[in-house]
C-alpha cells in the first residue's frame, strides 16, 4: 500500500457525540478513506469520560488545557505544544473547526509549512473584530482553504474584504444522517411519556442552547399570544443554558405556566422529534441551524427567522419564515400552523421532510469535503 496522507482535525473542545447523525467533524473523517488517509482527531480541551465516545479517526488526542491556557501570556506555551505535536505529526492536512484552532495554525504554519490548511467557520462574528480580519490578510497564504457551513457564512467571509477571496472561500453545507436518525425517533406517544407532556395536545417544539441569541423569549411571547385561541396547544423547548432562569420568569409573566415546558437538556435530542406538531428555530443569528434540519429530519413543519443562513432552508422546505425578533410576525406564523387540521400538517412536514433529503444528504458532504482536501493536495503537488 502506498504512503497515506497523514490528516489532523483540530477542535476547540471534546464533543463527539455517541450517535453521530449530526456531529460533522465527525462525518469529515468518514469522508476520507482509511486505505489513503490517516486520521488524527486533536481537541484543545476536555476528554471523555469513562463509557463515554471517542472518535471515530485512527488517533485521537487529548491536549486537555485549561480555559486559563489558552488566553495571555499561557497561551504561548500551548502553542509551542502545538507546534511541537504538528512538526512531530508531520501532518499533510490540518482541518481546523471554529476560530480558535485556525488562529492558532494562522500563526504555527508561518514555521510548520503544512502543505494544505482549511479553516471552517460555523457563524457569524467570528472575524468582526479588525485584528482577527487582519491576520488572515498578512497570514492566509497559498495554503489556507476555508469553508462555511453555509452560503450566507461564505458570503459573510468575503465581505470581511481581508484574507478570505472566492479561489480560497467555499460553502459547504451542513448536512444529517437521516436514516440513522430516523431510527433514534421514538414513536409519538412515547416520546411524549419520556418527555412528560401532554399525550393530547397540539405541540409546538424548539431545541437549542438557551441563550438570547436563540430567540426563545420571543417564541414564548408570540405564543401567549395565541394561547386562549388553541387552548389545547403547548410549547416545549429542550436545550439548557444561563438563559433558563429569564426564560422561566417570562413564562410565569405571561401566564403560561402547564402550558410552556422547559425540558432541559436531553442527550440525542432528536429521538423525541415525533413528539411534536410543529418546530419552531426563532433565532436571532445563525451560521446554518442543525435544529432546523433535525425538525425537517422529524417531518415536522418547520417556521425560522429569516436570517440569511436559513430563509433558504425555510423556503426551500416550504416553511413559514419571520424576522428576527418579531413577535406579532412568529405568532403569525404560528397562527397559520396552528389553524390547519392533523392531516395538513403531516402534508407540510413531509414537504419538509423531501426538501431535507434532496439538499442536505451527508453523501454529497462527505464528497465535498473529500474533493476540497484532494483538490487542495493536488495543488500542493501532493497528488
Amino acid at each position: 500500500m502506498s504512503k497515506r496522507f497523514k490528516v489532523l482535525q483540530l477542535q476547540p473542545d471534546y464533543n463527539v457525540k455517541r450517535n453521530d447523525f449530526s456531529d460533522l467533524a465527525e462525518q469529515i473523517v468518514l469522508a476520507l478513506p482509511k486505505e489513503r488517509y490517516e486520521v488524527t482527531s486533536a481537541f484543545l480541551r476536555g476528554r471523555p469520560g469513562p463509557g463515554e465516545p471517542v472518535s471515530r479517526a485512527e488517533h485521537s488526542v487529548y491536549f486537555d488545557f485549561t480555559s486559563n491556557a489558552l488566553k495571555g501570556v499561557m497561551r504561548l506555551w500551548v502553542m509551542w505544544r502545538l507546534y511541537q505535536f504538528c512538526r512531530k505529526g508531520q501532518f499533510d492536512v490540518v482541518v481546523c473547526n471554529r476560530f480558535k484552532p485556525v488562529n492558532m495554525l494562522l500563526q504555527l504554519n508561518r514555521w510548520l509549512k503544512i502543505p494544505l490548511c482549511i479553516g471552517i467557520s460555523h457563524g457569524f462574528g467570528e472575524y468582526d473584530r479588525f485584528y482577527r480580519r487582519r491576520q488572515v490578510k498578512v497570514l492566509a497564504d497559498k495554503h489556507w482553504r476555508f469553508v462555511g457551513v453555509s452560503p450566507a457564512v461564505k458570503a459573510y467571509l468575503l465581505g470581511c474584504q481581508s484574507g478570505f477571496t472566492d479561489k480560497n472561500t467555499y460553502a459547504i453545507s451542513n448536512a444529517i444522517d437521516i436514516e440513522q436518525a430516523e431510527r433514534l425517533q421514538h414513536s409519538r406517544e412515547h416520546s411524549r411519556d419520556l418527555l412528560g407532556v401532554s399525550s393530547s395536545a397540539r405541540l409546538i417544539g424548539a431545541l437549542g442552547r438557551l441563550v438570547p441569541i436563540k430567540g426563545h423569549i420571543h417564541l414564548l411571547q408570540a405564543f401567549a399570544l395565541l394561547k386562549d385561541r388553541y387552548p389545547d396547544s403547548q410549547l416545549a423547548i429542550i436545550g439548557t443554558g444561563r438563559e433558563e432562569a429569564n426564560l422561566k420568569a417570562e413564562i410565569e409573566r405571561l401566564g403560561l405556566e402547564g402550558r410552556a415546558h422547559l425540558l432541559g437538556f436531553r442527550e440525542d435530542a432528536m429521538q423525541y422529534l415525533r413528539a411534536f406538531d410543529i418546530w419552531t428555530m426563532p433565532s436571532l443569528s445563525e451560521g446554518l441551524g442543525l435544529a432546523l434540519l433535525e425538525g425537517m429530519c422529524g417531518h415536522l413543519p418547520i417556521i425560522a427567522s429569516n436570517v440569511p443562513a436559513m430563509l433558504p432552508l425555510v423556503q426551500g422546505a416550504g416553511g413559514l419564515s419571520h424576522d428576527p425578533g418579531n413577535v406579532e410576525q412568529l405568532a403569525a406564523a404560528l397562527d397559520t400552523y396552528l389553524a390547519m387540521s392533523d392531516e395538513q400538517l403531516r402534508v407540510k412536514g413531509e414537504q419538509a421532510f423531501r426538501y431535507l433529503q434532496e439538499h442536505h444528504t451527508l453523501a454529497e458532504f462527505r464528497q465535498k469535503y473529500l474533493d476540497l482536501i484532494e483538490m487542495g493536495l493536488r495543488d500542493e503537488g501532493r497528488v
